[in-house]
């Protein structure tokens, strides 16, 4: 059932077959929890996001059609989902409580070791939802500005704009 098109396990979860939900789901997982893991720089909340993804598959399924790329389908939901997430009232993450020290590194290696991923991530973590999806999507999916903007639902003209804006905004937030 492996070789099957994502399209044509989609229609037979339509009618109900949980063995092709599993073998997609199982296909795209990881690709959810990663996009979700981008836009929203939490793992948690983004593997709760992964999970309604696909159980909205799973109750979608019938109302399906395939005009897009079942793939893009999914990006689209998880997308929508990250972006609901970011406008709600924001929840403090358990980690405001304070940080267990690693037994393993002192503060001071681990300081020097992280800090160009932190002051990235830091950065990205300060642009805009939109220009985040956009930069998760190009970068850290690989898609294609096409398909970032049918995710997105506006121009692939619009993409690049909001890929321009985030490069400028993390070089001003980067920059010594």
């Amino acid at each position: 059932m492996d070789e099957q098109t994502d399209e044509a396990l989609m229609a037979r979860v339509a009618g109900g077959d949980r063995a092709a939900f599993g073998v997609l789901a199982e296909r795209h997982a990881g690709a959810v929890v990663r996009l979700a893991t981008h836009i929203l720089r939490n793992r948690a909340e983004a593997e709760d996001v992964a999970q309604d993804a696909l159980l909205r598959v799973w109750t979608n399924a019938p109302r399906w059609k395939p005009v897009a790329r079942f793939r893009t389908w999914l990006t689209r939901i998880v997308v929508n989902l990250c972006l609901d997430r970011k406008r709600r009232a924001p929840w403090l993450p358990l980690d405001t409580a304070g940080e267990i020290a690693d037994p393993r590194l002192d503060a001071a290696t681990r300081y020097e070791s992280d800090q160009d991923e932190r002051r990235l991530a830091a950065a990205i973590s300060g642009l805009p939802a939109r220009q985040r999806a956009a930069i998760a999507l190009t970068y850290g999916e690989g898609l294609s500005h096409a398909d970032a903007a049918g995710i997105l639902d506006t121009s692939v003209s619009a993409i690049e704009t909001l890929l321009s804006r985030a490069k400028d905004n993390l070089r001003r937030a980067l920059d010594p």
